[in-house]
């Protein structure tokens, strides 16, 4: 730049600017979505301290002073085990999680090292059943649980989710990204078996891909109303959303918002600690990535 001519500065000034006014934009667009997206969490926080005659009133921001009174009614109620029921639903979430995580990880893997004849048409064939809806496959299921007497069983809810063909997928996807296949000849070389190789080698790379499942299969069980409705009858037997779902739909005289929003915001406390604790690996895979990148 020459020192006879300061204009030159001004357009690297006028560039700079504007990055920071789009800057800027971009910051006041983020905060904004992210309050909208808060939003329902704070109110439904909110709720969960205020009585139900003050949430019948209207909207409000401020917390009320009645959490322990809300914990209490909740508790109190006779037909309504949520002790039992936070159980049910977080064994079932937590064995489903694992099992469907691993099982899911274990057929990419086997998909995506050996190359056999059909190999092909079982990918399709996998594809095929992650189209079809689960409300599709609900009444034959049923029928076959009630044959089977495995009504207000958990076993139903926790077995069948080793199959699992969007997990599958996911993970497929993932090997064929971040796992070469030089890294299974190796092992082979060293004289690893393949179960061994899978648990020691293969897994540990995977452990992004397992921890974005392994979050979403959990919120998935955890949230899971259709299935636990159909087969799950006897009170101690019943998760937490159809214990919410039960108590929502209370007579008149029974019902308390205040409890309503208080069981809502106690039922979402698992699935918080979960994201907090898989987070840190998700972060760490996608920090990983743009490194090799």
């Amino acid at each position: 730049m020459s020192k006879n001519n300061p204009y030159e500065e001004v357009p690297e000034k006028n560039s700079e600017m504007f990055l920071n006014v789009k800057r800027v934009i971009c910051y006041i667009i983020l905060i904004i979505a992210a309050l909208i997206a808060l939003f329902p969490f704070v109110l439904l926080l909110v709720n969960a301290t205020r009585p139900h005659a003050a949430i019948q009133q209207g909207f409000s921001l401020i917390p009320g002073g009645s959490l322990l009174n809300n914990l209490k009614n909740t508790l109190a109620t006779n037909d309504l085990p949520v002790m039992r029921g936070m159980f049910n639903s977080f064994l079932i979430s937590a064995l489903a999680c694992g099992l469907s995580v691993y099982f899911s990880a274990f057929t990419a893997y086997g998909i995506h090292v050996y190359d056999f004849k059909i190999r092909k048409p079982v990918m399709s064939f996998i594809m095929l059943i992650m189209m079809v809806p689960t409300q599709v496959s609900a009444l034959g299921f049923v029928q076959l649980m009630m044959n089977f007497k495995l009504t207000n069983s958990l076993i139903p809810l926790i077995i069948p989710t080793i199959a699992a063909p969007a997990t599958y997928f996911f993970m497929k996807q993932y090997m064929e990204s971040a796992l070469p296949l030089d890294i299974v000849e190796a092992a082979r070389i060293d004289g690893s078996n393949e179960l061994k190789t899978f648990n020691r080698i293969i897994m540990p790379i995977m452990k992004p891909a397992i921890a974005v499942q392994a979050i979403f299969t959990f919120v998935t069980n955890w949230n899971n109303y259709f299935l636990p409705a159909l087969l799950l009858t006897k009170k101690e037997m019943k998760t937490l959303p159809v214990l919410i779902a039960q108590l929502r739909s209370a007579d008149y005289l029974k019902f308390d918002m205040g409890k309503v929003y208080f069981l809502i915001a106690f039922s979402i406390i698992p699935v918080v600690v979960v994201y907090l604790l898989l987070s840190k690996f998700i972060i760490r895979g996608v920090a990983l990535g743009s490194v090799k990148g």
